[in-house]
């Protein structure tokens, strides 16, 4: 075991966070870490790591154990540059490095035993170099960057000099470098762009050691964990797979919950009156006896949030059967064009997904569509009946000086009662006294809520979303995700979430470097068509490179050096020429090993990182035998 936590419980004054929590976890385990906000996630990832102590309870640790911890704000000293702060990790090597460097200039000055002892010092040093992947190592740390999106040129950049985001990046890559017995991640997909997180999904899903994760993003928990547990009302339930499994298993112990809870209620009903009936008469023995065991009986909570009732929302206004068409038509300002050539026919009922990276024009296209910029070129036409809301995320359509009832009152008719509308809100987790809040007091998160309760109440017959989960937990997320599926409009949408757009969209519209690509289907069907290209592409890139490699070793490939032969080898001159020939070779690897291409392929990187090692190590052969050459001279 990595570490065993047995009956944790954790206060901060009179808040319990944690109670008498349970659980092991194993060397190698993917898990996800679920709550709502404020559940104790973070605490307990604190707990784990040790930076936090238990008020209660025990934690054991495998000896010797490593972890590694992904922190919230991270900073960096002025002089270290991108690339020095990720290979700032690889502290020994660095240390083996000088070392090697050192013996190697003694070679040269000392002879005889002493000679012996150093070429024996640098053979070790050589060989915990190579066994801990000192070869490679520059290698993987620009591969890691890159892959978080970090460009060549960024590389001697001055790591105080980057945005918040971007130390947060930087941290992340110098984690995953460390390679610690289990990392403990929280929200890692914060500050990356989708292809930055499409990468990281792909080096977790293949990463040996173990880590924990915290994150809102379901789609990615969805591709990187294999075990779920479930912080709920200050304990912790495990589920094996991945999130669709949990929520799969999840809702199944709930019914049996429920089940459990209904069926108790009515013993203790039952048991309840045959002590009112008989406590007074003749069976006041049998009912005082019962009155003991009810006192013992350990209650079952019933499962308050299992509701599967829909949301009855009322019918919207029904458009023509064409909502929006967009003919040829460019978005962006005057003196930039963000994105062009955009064509799309949207139809009645229809819900169209809209992704890709910052700064490629979706929210433009979101403005230009309502009007509020004109299109550089080309045609945009709102069909017949359209009524449009807009969710923007400035949540300029709430007024903070409105309670949350009185918020959503202002677009409802005077004979809606309040039972109705709190009905309503509750479905969008405002219950009992919270109605009652002012809007000013909200959380970000739960004003987002109010504003989407408010967009999808007022009955319009097309909605725009622009990232309407952003600052939303995973419950938010499923209430929004009921709210909109029980919603018979249209939806167009722009979000970074994928788990969202995987349960919403029928259509999805791509923005890429390449251009704005119209895809019918839903987001697993898109992502798999691209992965399945990206594969079938760096399948192509590494037979190419591995024909290129194979006719460049034809046609220089040194002879491997020669065994010890007293009586007959090769001369000085002759190792001389392989040792340049076998330096050219290494100088023309590490080039490719620096390419963009190589670094966002981790396949072709650890096969041309493995041609690297071994020709390292001929040159180290090479050298050894023209020290022995130049000393029988």
């Amino acid at each position: 075991m990595l570490f065993r936590l047995a009956e944790v419980s954790k206060s901060y004054g009179a808040q319990e966070v944690l109670r008498s929590i349970s659980f092991q976890f194993n060397p190698g385990e993917h898990v996800g870490l679920v709550g709502r906000n404020g559940a104790g996630k973070t605490t307990l990832l604190r707990l784990i790591s040790g930076t936090e102590s238990p008020d209660k309870g025990t934690i054991e640790r495998m000896r010797g154990f490593r972890y590694g911890i992904l922190a919230q704000h991270v900073e960096f000293k002025d002089a270290t540059t991108v690339m020095d702060a990720a290979l700032d990790v690889f502290s020994e090597l660095q240390q083996l490095e000088a070392k090697m460097r050192d013996l190697e200039h003694a070679m040269t000055e000392v002879t005889g035993d002493e000679l012996d002892r150093v070429m024996h010092d640098y053979s070790e040093a050589q060989h915990a170099y190579e066994h801990n992947g000192g070869f490679t190592y520059h290698a993987r740390a620009e591969s890691v960057l890159q892959g978080l999106g970090f460009t060549k040129d960024a590389f001697q950049k001055p790591a105080s000099a980057l945005s918040g985001g971007e130390k947060n990046r930087l941290g992340l890559a110098r984690m995953l470098l460390l390679e610690p017995d289990i990392l403990l991640l929280d929200e890692p997909t914060n500050h990356l762009d989708v292809q930055a997180v499409e990468w990281l999904e792909d080096f977790l899903s293949e990463y040996k050691s173990a880590y924990i994760i915290i994150s809102h993003d379901r789609f990615f928990l969805d591709h990187t964990v294999n075990r779920i547990l479930d912080l709920e009302a200050k304990q912790i339930i495990s589920y094996h797979g991945n999130y669709s499994k949990y929520l799969e298993l999840r809702e199944e112990r709930r019914e049996q919950q429920q089940k459990a809870y209904e069926q108790q209620r009515e013993m203790i009903e039952r048991t309840e009156d045959f002590i009112r009936r008989n406590l007074a008469g003749q069976k006041t023995k049998q009912a005082k006896s019962r009155r003991k065991m009810l006192e013992k009986v350990e209650r079952i909570e019933s499962v308050t949030n299992l509701d599967t009732a829909k949301f009855n929302l009322k019918p919207v206004a029904r458009t023509g059967d064409l909502v929006l068409i967009l003919d040829k038509i460019a978005v962006g300002f005057p003196t930039k064009t963000l994105a062009k050539d955009i064509s799309l026919t949207l139809r009645r009922g229809e819900r169209l997904g809209i992704i890709g990276a910052n700064g490629t024009g979706k929210t433009t296209l979101l403005r230009t569509i309502l009007g509020e910029m004109q299109p550089l070129a080309g045609e945009s036409r709102w069909g017949t009946g359209v009524n449009v809301g807009y969710y923007d995320q400035r949540l300029l359509m709430i007024d903070e000086r409105n309670t949350v009832l009185d918020e959503l009152r202002t677009i409802t008719a005077s004979t809606v009662t309040d039972g109705e509308l709190r009905s309503f809100l509750g479905r969008f987790l405002f219950t009992g006294d919270d109605v009652f809040k002012p809007v000013s007091v909200l959380s970000g998160g739960e004003k987002g809520r109010l504003a989407l309760a408010k967009l999808i109440y007022s009955r319009v017959n097309v909605l725009i979303l622009d990232e309407p989960t952003n600052h939303l937990d995973i419950a938010s997320c499923e209430a929004l995700e009921d709210a909109l599926n029980d919603y018979d409009g249209t939806i167009i949408t722009v979000s970074h979430d994928r788990y969202f757009l995987d349960r919403i969209a029928t259509q999805i519209l791509f923005f890429s470097p390449d251009g704005v690509e119209d895809f019918d289907g839903g987001y697993s069907e898109f992502y798999d068509a691209h992965h399945r290209a990206k594969q079938q592409e760096a399948e192509a890139a590494r037979a190419a490179a591995e024909a290129q490699r194979k006719a460049e070793t034809t046609a220089k490939q040194p002879a491997k050096p020669a065994k010890k032969n007293k009586s007959k080898g090769p001369t000085a001159f002759e190792i001389e020429t392989q040792i340049h020939a076998t330096e050219t070779q290494i100088s023309e690897l590490s080039a490719l090993l620096a390419t963009e291409d190589v670094a966002r392929d981790k396949d072709r990187l650890f096969a041309l990182s493995e041609q690297y090692t071994q020709l390292e190590e001929t040159l180290q052969e090479l050298y050894q035998q023209w020290e022995e050459a130049l000393s029988q001279a």
